[in-house]
């Protein structure tokens, strides 16, 4: 018996399961397959792809009247009658590629591509506006930062309900002796990216298998690390136990079920990034084009604070820079090594945590100037190495508990 599945590529050839799952459903083409066990990934399978009318690239050999003749067959045979199942979703929050990674109060100039939605065509019930999938109708004003405060109150319920009785500090203790390096290598790795949307379904999978799941973060978004772990509890509904550097244990929660969790639809690409104002502009403010031009060659000339390693842990890099400030008006980072688009992320979080003034990205540096009325921040960004989050009223509501009986 014949099944019908959607593939992009043309002609007839023999692919694994594995390939023929990857791309499946990402353009409107028709699949014949012969075989049924297509999902076993060390087995060929032979399919026939039925290309739409609008794809054919016709030419004067006479050819067209054919491709119209198959085509009406098939209509009339109703193989391309089936439509997509469309899923509908009830996670209360906006839908991104990266949500550590991109801020929703930051609005973009343009868009490089026309807005295809990434979970592919017809399979959300939801918008794509070229940024992301709106929980509610997009408007111009939801792109600026104003969130739905319904939104936010049912993230609220819905965490309270999965999450149920707080753990306690023995039980705290005992999950995280759990999940240690030692004990298990099953892990999620979080890296330039940040916590990415298909992500959200990678933890999921491993809290099908175990109460908690242990990812180690790397790269750009370590330097914020309370970010990570906001939009982790924010996302998934879960519970941040343990935090060592750049490793969390996630704790799923006490009423979590994989059977009732919501499903969370997977994004068939990368959609491409949006246009945003220039990070380093001709002039910088105040200044005029030849102070700013000593102040980048000076900028270049001042001795490194320090040496970034790829994928490392870079959560010292902020209170490092704003103890700098206060000996030096200029600091340069020296990123050799890394790529391009790390290091400009590095100095867009630094712009906006620090914060200071963007002077160049040449030669692989990262350079940043203090400003001419420059006050150190009263409140100091001094985040733990290691936290533990344990419960500091057990031993108090031990107490009157005792005292009640």
């Amino acid at each position: 018996m014949l099944e019908r599945f959607r593939y992009p590529w043309i002609g007839t050839r023999s692919l694994t399961g594995f390939n023929l799952f990857r791309v499946l459903a990402v353009h409107d083409c028709s699949v014949l397959v012969r075989n049924r066990s297509i999902f076993n990934f060390h087995q060929g399978v032979r399919v026939l792809v039925v290309v739409p009318l609008q794809l054919i690239r016709r030419g004067n050999d006479g050819n067209s009247k054919r491709f119209e003749q198959e085509e009406s067959i098939r209509e009339r045979s109703g193989v391309r009658t089936c439509a997509i199942p469309v899923r509908s979703n009830d996670l209360p929050f906006d839908f991104r590629f990266s949500y550590t990674e991109s801020s929703p109060k930051v609005r973009p100039i343009g868009l490089r591509e026309p807005k295809y939605s990434p979970f592919g065509p017809g399979r959300l019930d939801r918008k794509w506006t070229g940024v992301c999938a709106p929980a509610v109708d997009p408007t111009v004003e939801s792109l600026e930062g104003a969130e739905d405060p319904k939104l936010e109150e049912q993230r609220k319920k819905k965490r309270e309900m999965i999450q149920g009785k707080p753990l306690t500090t023995d039980e705290r203790k005992a999950l995280v002796s759990q999940f240690e390096r030692s004990k298990t290598n099953r892990h999620v790795n979080l890296g330039r990216d940040g916590l990415t949307h298909n992500m959200l379904n990678v933890i999921h999978n491993h809290w099908k298998f175990a109460e908690a799941v242990r990812i180690k973060c790397m790269g750009v978004p370590t330097m914020d690390m309370k970010n990570i772990c906001t939009q982790l509890e924010d996302k998934t509904f879960g519970k941040v136990v343990f935090r060592h550097g750049g490793t969390l244990i996630l704790y799923r929660g006490r009423n979590y079920s994989p059977k009732k969790r919501s499903v969370v639809p997977l994004m068939l690409w990368k959609p491409h990034e949006p246009v945003y104002p220039r990070l380093i502009k001709t002039t910088i403010d105040g200044l005029s084009i030849e102070e700013t031009k000593k102040i980048r060659k000076r900028g270049l000339a001042v001795p490194a604070l320090t040496k970034l390693a790829k994928n490392g842990y870079y959560a010292f890099l902020v209170p490092m820079v704003r103890d700098a400030f206060l000996s030096c008006e200029l600091v340069r980072i020296d990123c050799e090594g890394l790529e391009r688009k790390d290091y400009k992320k590095i100095g867009c979080k630094l712009r906006d945590m620090v914060p200071c003034i963007l002077v160049t990205f040449e030669n692989e540096q990262v350079v940043v100037w203090r400003g001419k009325d420059y006050k150190p921040p009263k409140d100091g960004y001094f985040l733990k190495d290691r936290e533990s989050f344990e419960d500091n009223n057990d031993d108090l509501n031990v107490a009157q508990e005792q005292q009640a009986i």
